[in-house]
């Protein structure tokens, strides 16, 4: 893996700011959702020990989540970037091998059959 150089900007894989932010934002969310919810109607008081509680709990499953998709990354070898690909005519090919699809395929330039004729 490449050294960062000085003044150079980190990458999404190795910053810790984008994961931190999606879970607090999950988090907050969750605060949100467990204060209006718990309470049980405006009668009531808020439970806020609770609303911390499914913060927390938010904040680290998504937290942790997050770090286990950044370490399961894995970037693709140099080789797989290069050539020419397969099929990049438009035009139709008669199959990777030069073989026919179709064993009794026409010949190309041979006219079409009849519309209301069966292939089979």
């Amino acid at each position: 893996m490449a050294q960062q150089k000085p003044g150079e900007p980190r990458n999404l894989r190795t910053s810790v700011k984008g994961p931190l932010m999606f879970s607090a934002f999950w988090a907050v969310l969750a605060f949100f959702a467990v204060l209006i919810f718990a309470s049980g109607g405006s009668a009531r008081s808020p439970r806020f020990d609770l609303a911390f509680t499914g913060a927390g709990i938010a904040f680290i499953v998504t937290l942790v989540i997050a770090a286990m998709l950044s370490m399961s990354h894995k970037d693709n070898a140099d080789h797989l970037g290069k050539g020419s690909g397969v099929n990049l005519s438009s035009r139709k090919s008669s199959g990777h091998g030069g073989y026919s699809a179709r064993p009794d395929a026409q010949a190309p330039g041979a006219p079409d059959a009849a519309p209301d004729a069966d292939p089979r």
